[in-house]
């Protein structure tokens, strides 16, 4: 019953951004507020398709409302599943829990102990796994985390089955060929999740070429029904592949381009990995984590404006905000506009999250584009005030302020992090308020958009960073 009401909050939202009340449909549209016959269709700017169609195809474990429903549902699929070497799953989200801890190899030996698991956290940031899969990997006390990720572990400095960030690779690299869905179908499956949702276009995260490839099988088969605007992860083959060859444009009669990598600067909020100046509020010392070197990052960014590739940088802490845009004002600075292949960039920020004050006018001045997801502010500040206390949320999921100082704010849900509907992105986007209309000290309401901004930022402003105004 909660899911139906919350969502009937963010449908009757949505409804009244394109200008229609839910009681009338047939009502005028008022002045300042869109035409919905003259809408165009809507845009999720950051899109996991791969993702969204695997959490169909696996152990879903998004909405455990406690650490023992989490169990339960992990039991009874492995129960279901005897066939399974592993079992694995994607969702859960402690931060709603009683007490909002994180979930230990231990608990999860008590409820699957004669298989490995492994079961990644709802940002892709963090990772849980069994004492089973942490013999598997080595990771033992006496363990190093890698570079750009950490084993957390308890008093007594044994590893607790927290893997943050590059961490997560010591497990994942021994995960069989068989635990994941075939790409195929997984890109098919989300296709069908992204058009049921109402996204007419998705900027897609892809992992590698082997996306390009699926992706135009799925095309010439008529089975996407969404139009794909991707970027490839790097470092990888596929990023490299573009840098060499250069981008893919309009193919399908314009649903297929292919002009981007992604890099990852940092980690996220809740996993405490977004790099930061000051520490986390409720971890003294951290300061989250930076996943490259600054010189790795920038001989790539001069080679991305001369082949005509637009970069995206994932950056979540004010930290790696500030790196991101010293990177790119380098890689400008070191281009001159004559020997770029695109004279404008437009080069993006992914979530933008935590931008310290003096930063904000840059995205404008530099032509950064400011890629964000309304969703997470809604979610992630029932959690921040912990992470960053309440002063620094004056600088948190800052799209007002963005705005107004002449960014453009492109919106997505980054499904399957997020549910990936639309009517809650636009509910979050213009109140600021979660589903049931809560909303509280820290919030920074005035940071709001309007309908208008919110229409644009799932329509006219995507389409111009994907270069298709």
């Amino acid at each position: 019953m909660r899911r139906v009401m919350t969502l009937a909050i963010a449908a009757a939202v949505f409804l009244a951004a394109c200008g229609r009340e839910e009681a009338s449909p047939g009502a005028a549209t008022e002045p300042g507020r869109p035409d919905p016959a003259s809408l165009p269709g809507l845009t999720d700017s950051h899109y996991h398709l791969r993702g969204v169609g695997e959490r169909e195809l696996t152990l879903n474990l998004a909405g455990s409302e406690s650490l023992q429903q989490l169990l339960d549902r992990v039991k009874s699929y492995a129960d279901a599943h005897p066939e399974s070497r592993w079992i694995t799953g994607r969702g859960w989200l402690e931060t709603h829990w009683a007490p909002p801890a994180f979930p230990s190899r231990w608990d999860l030996d008590a409820a699957v102990s004669d298989r490995p698991v492994y079961l990644v956290r709802a940002d892709g940031h963090a990772a849980v796994a069994n004492s089973r899969a942490l013999a598997l990997a080595g990771i033992t006390r006496d363990a190093e985390a890698p570079s750009g990720g950490d084993i957390l572990r308890d008093a007594a400095g044994e590893p607790m089955g927290m893997l943050i960030d590059r961490a997560q690779e010591l497990v994942r690299r021994h995960l069989p060929d068989d635990g994941r869905p075939p790409l195929k179908e997984a890109l098919r499956v989300g296709g069908q999740v992204a058009a049921l949702q109402g996204w007419s276009t998705i900027h897609n995260v892809a992992d590698g070429w082997d996306d390009v490839e699926a992706l135009r099988e799925l095309y010439a088969e008529d089975a996407m029904p969404v139009r794909n605007y991707v970027a490839l992860r790097w470092p990888g083959a596929g990023a490299a592949r573009l840098l060499d060859e250069g981008p893919i444009l309009g193919e399908f009669d314009g649903r297929l381009t292919v002009r981007a990598i992604k890099i990852v600067l940092d980690g996220a909020l809740g996993s405490r990995g977004a790099a930061l100046f000051e520490p986390y509020a409720d971890d003294p010392g951290n300061t989250g984590l930076l996943l490259h070197a600054p010189e790795d990052i920038a001989p790539l960014l001069e080679r991305a404006l001369r082949r005509g590739i637009q970069v995206w940088t994932h950056a979540i802490g004010d930290r790696a905000n500030r790196l991101a845009l010293d990177l790119y004002e380098q890689a400008f600075a070191a281009v001159p506009i004559a020997e770029r292949a695109v004279t404008d960039p437009r080069w993006r920020i992914e979530h933008a999250q935590h931008v310290s004050a003096e930063d904000v006018p840059r995205f404008a001045r530099l032509g950064v584009i400011a890629s964000m997801q309304p969703s997470h502010a809604i979610g992630d500040l029932h959690f921040a005030p912990s992470r960053l206390g309440l002063e620094r949320l004056r600088h948190a999921y800052a799209w007002r302020s963005l705005i107004d100082a002449g960014a453009i704010v492109i919106g997505g849900s980054d499904a399957p992090v997020e549910v990936g509907d639309p009517r809650i992105e636009f509910h979050a986007a213009t109140t600021r308020t979660d589903l049931d209309g809560h909303s509280g000290e820290g919030w920074h309401l005035e940071q709001a958009m309007s309908w208008d901004e919110a229409v644009r930022m799932f329509t006219t402003w995507p389409a111009y960073a994907a270069f298709e105004e």
